[in-house]
């Protein structure tokens, strides 16, 4: 393990500021672009504890084709449901009026998983990302996709003269803890294909994965999942704690410090990544904008400060 066992109390560096002045009219703001377009955002579903910050800075990262998944993943608080209504034909455009009025100049568009429809989403994705860049062509754009269930035509759809800045898919946790955390229908080895196919497919588009700490993984586990996503060719990555969502939920393992967070970050940068954002409070879309600032190099103090 990476720290002791999770105790009731959570440690210090788990606190939250809540916004107050401007950032608190931002977030009202957010709160009233999303609700007036009836969007669906991962920020609320999944219970993000940077739903505050985020918000209050006037992001947030939208989830498109439902506010409930096919897959019931251990660690996920977003609901689960069998057979989901099809997704809705006016969201990309509603979507890309939401992102209009917040004037963003970066945004991530993440997903549920669609395993009812036979090109897993991916269709739909792309009138998202399509829709977004026709009326907003000054914003970059990260796509948080599922696997797709492994489907590369689909993928390979998806990302024909796509706009992105970056495709991100996350392998959530280590080779060996998939099977104990994800649907039985996430593989490891599904997620690193999807993301070495992307790269292959689209070399101009920057990849990325998320993994969380705090679930049962030693060092070790890491460091050779650190290995195979730069096998896949992904340039970023991002660590953070594991909270679980409730008593049915996987439940958390130990609590990493600061410290561990910053090291893993550099043994990664060592291992080719472009940037990491490794912290107990990193999220895999938190100020994802930054990220892509600091592997381009324009801002490379980033690459462990992107949470500061």
């Amino acid at each position: 393990m990476l720290a002791n066992k999770e105790s009731k109390r959570l440690p210090d560096w788990f606190r939250v500021t809540l916004p107050s002045g401007e950032s608190m009219d931002r977030y009202k703001s957010t709160t009233s672009s999303v609700k007036d377009n009836r969007l669906h955002t991962v920020c609320e579903e999944a219970r993000c504890p940077n739903i505050h910050d985020c918000w209050g800075r006037g992001t947030a990262t939208f989830m498109v084709a439902g506010k409930a998944c096919t897959r019931g993943c251990r660690f996920c608080a977003v609901a689960t449901i069998r057979t989901p209504p099809p997704p809705d034909d006016d969201e990309p455009a509603k979507l890309a009026d939401a992102i209009h009025r917040m004037g963003l100049t970066y945004s991530v568009i993440t997903v549920v998983n669609r395993d009812d429809l036979e090109d897993g989403g991916a269709s739909h994705y792309k009138r998202c990302i399509d829709a977004v860049h026709d009326k907003c062509p000054y914003v970059g754009l990260e796509l948080l996709c599922s696997d797709l269930s492994g489907n590369i035509k689909a993928l390979e759809k998806l990302l024909t003269n796509s706009p992105l800045t970056v495709f991100a898919h996350n392998v959530e946790t280590v080779r060996r803890l998939t099977p104990r955390v994800r649907d039985p229908r996430a593989t490891f080895d599904q997620s690193l294909l999807i993301l070495r196919k992307a790269k292959e497919l689209r070399p101009d588009i920057m990849t990325k994965s998320s993994i969380m700490l705090g679930l049962g993984e030693t060092e070790e586990d890491l460091l050779e999942s650190f290995e195979e996503l730069r096998n896949a060719d992904v340039d970023l990555l991002t660590l953070g704690q594991y909270l679980s969502p409730g008593s049915r939920y996987h439940p958390v393992m130990s609590f990493p410090t600061p410290e561990t967070f910053d090291r893993l970050a550099q043994v990664a940068k060592e291992m080719g990544f472009k940037a990491i954002a490794s912290g107990p409070m990193v999220r895999s879309s938190y100020r994802a904008e930054s990220l892509v600032s600091a592997a381009r190099g324009e801002n490379f103090d980033l690459l462990l400060k992107v949470v500061a």
